[in-house]
């Protein structure tokens, strides 16, 4: 796989955040994806989200599986970490690179079949761990990297551009991760950058595992009439159920919609979808409630999005295990080997 470096050209007079970086310093290479992919409009988003925030880019590591979603990483902050693993196993690389280095702000991009078939184990156990990461799910409903098979995400009834209608019922990452115990649950829409830019910053700052599904249709299998993960369809049902913008302690994030109201997005050929954000009233505390909106909604047909749960302990897996500070990468060989007296108990627990 080839990639294509972006000029490194930028206007004098271009923005700078607090640590005198421009925008462009945090882009990578130029996509593969094809055009009008909702992936990329992600990327523009994470850019901007890691931009805003002042991120090094030496702190950030980029983790991701297989797929579309996976190739997402090396569109954007080119001076980072990052890992391919294989497909499914990017939540059990990045726990096991979190436990040996904790100092990193890990973010991981996968998709609904990356996430929600083979990766489900992965998922699962990452959530009851809480690892301390950003988890974004790139979420069109079919294997986009296979030529558009329907993945474990695509509803009853939908319809892609290849296939029958699908007739297996779909798993929903966010109701998942509401009752498997997940700390900072989030969904927006990849053509909603004003929403999914301060879920994503808040996501990165999240003490423990942050997970933002972020539906993303995919243009090439996925965008036609009777697809539930279309652009039309998403735009028409789309229900902003909550509105959460991210505050940095010396500055305010401010958007311009209103909560509870509807936001019409219209596209080139004439279509529009419908988003609803979340309103003020909505208790983004209690799992028991989230849980319970969301299958409504769902029975419903709507698509809701915003802040939809959050538990501001601040506890994760390093937190839980009482483990060092110290990434294990730094300490000593004679800090980290057993000594004879406690190596010879740990053996006699198994003789």
């Amino acid at each position: 796989m080839s990639y294509i470096a972006k000029p490194k050209v930028s206007h004098p007079n271009m923005a700078r955040n607090k640590l005198g970086l421009t925008v462009r310093d945090y882009e990578g290479s130029v996509s593969t994806l094809c055009a009008g992919c909702g992936h990329d409009s992600i990327t523009a988003a994470i850019i901007q989200a890691v931009y805003e925030l002042g991120l090094e880019p030496h702190t950030l590591a980029k983790m991701s599986g297989i797929g579309c979603s996976s190739k997402t990483p090396a569109y954007f902050v080119s001076q980072s970490h990052g890992f391919n693993s294989v497909h499914g196993r990017m939540a059990s690389v990045t726990t096991g690179a979190n436990a040996a280095n904790r100092q990193l702000n890990y973010i991981g991009v996968s998709g609904d079949g990356d996430s929600l078939s083979i990766g489900m184990g992965q998922f699962a156990h990452a959530i009851r761990r809480n690892v301390d990461m950003c988890y974004i799910i790139e979420n069109n409903g079919v294997y986009g990297l296979t030529k558009g098979q329907y993945s474990a995400s695509a509803d009853i009834g939908s319809v892609a551009k290849k296939a029958a209608p699908n007739q297996l019922a779909p798993i929903d990452p966010v109701s998942t991760a509401i009752s498997l115990g997940a700390t900072y649950i989030a969904r927006s829409f990849s053509g909603d950058k004003e929403q999914l830019v301060p879920l994503i910053q808040g996501a990165l700052t999240h003490k423990g595992f942050a997970l933002v599904d972020v539906i993303s249709p995919c243009v090439t299998f996925n965008d036609n009439e009777g697809s539930t993960k279309s652009y039309a369809h998403t735009r028409k049902h789309f229900n902003r159920v909550m509105d959460a913008d991210y505050i940095e302690p010396s500055e305010e994030i401010v958007v311009a919609y209103q909560e509870g109201e509807a936001m019409p997005v219209h596209l080139h050929d004439g279509s529009k979808i419908i988003f609803r954000k979340l309103n003020k009233d909505y208790d983004a505390t209690s799992r028991a409630a989230a849980f319970s909106f969301l299958r409504d909604s769902i029975n419903r047909g709507e698509i809701i999005t915003g802040m939809l749960f959050l538990d501001e302990d601040g506890h994760d897996m390093h937190s839980d295990r009482n483990t060092v500070d110290a990434p294990l990468a730094q300490l000593a060989y004679e800090d980290l080997k057993p000594s004879e007296s406690i190596l010879a108990e740990l053996m006699n627990r198994y003789r």
